[in-house]
């Protein structure tokens, strides 16, 4: 059977630390920002906020965004949640929090854009660069690019494994886990945003 093209973005599975939990922090995301995020993308703390984060730009990312709250301005400053921040939220009263796995030892699941093959595990590789998402769902069409699987240190992921499911095999459109290989809070000192 064939896997289905289907990206989600990178959705939390386990932990490598000894609890095994599921771990977030609340930041904050700056008044008026532009540009969407959606639940799994990956983000970056930059300039004291939370922004999408870009493989070509950013040193390492903070983590996986899990959505957010704010008193919309649109409705009265009714508090609300969502899976992902539309973007331009000119707020009046209170912040824009964010939640965002922001767990160093945290694995994740991702979809590959094309083929991974068993040689590949253990192996490094980057995101696609995920500009869109679901306005409904509010989740992301983000994966992980199969064309930059490399040994390169330098990539954002550390591809763990295949995903253990009756309907994932190897080979194209593959969902894997992975570690943040490159995380702003890792063991190893990375130059911040």
């Amino acid at each position: 059977m064939a896997n289905v093209n289907k990206p989600f973005g990178l959705r939390p599975s386990g932990n490598l630390s000894a609890t095994g939990a599921q771990k977030q922090y609340g930041y904050q995301i700056q008044d008026n920002q532009a540009g969407a995020i959606y639940q799994g993308d990956l983000v970056v703390v930059s300039g004291g906020y939370v922004i999408k984060y870009d493989a070509s730009t950013h040193n390492a990312p903070t983590g996986v965004f899990n959505g957010v709250q704010y008193d919309d301005p649109t409705r009265a400053n009714k508090p609300t949640w969502k899976n992902y921040y539309p973007g331009s939220i000119n707020i009046t009263t209170g912040i824009i929090a964010c939640e965002v796995l922001d767990d160093p030892s945290q694995l994740f699941l991702v979809q590959a854009d094309g083929a991974v093959v068993q040689a590949n595990i253990g192996k490094n590789a980057d995101p696609t660069a995920s500009t869109t998402g679901s306005v409904t769902t509010g989740v992301s069409n983000g994966s992980l690019s199969s064309a930059s699987i490399n040994t390169t240190q330098a990539l954002t992921f550390k591809i763990v494994g295949l995903y253990e499911s009756p309907d994932n095999a190897l080979g194209d459109y593959a969902v894997v886990v992975v570690k943040l290989n490159q995380h702003q809070y890792g063991s190893v000192g990375v130059t911040a945003d």
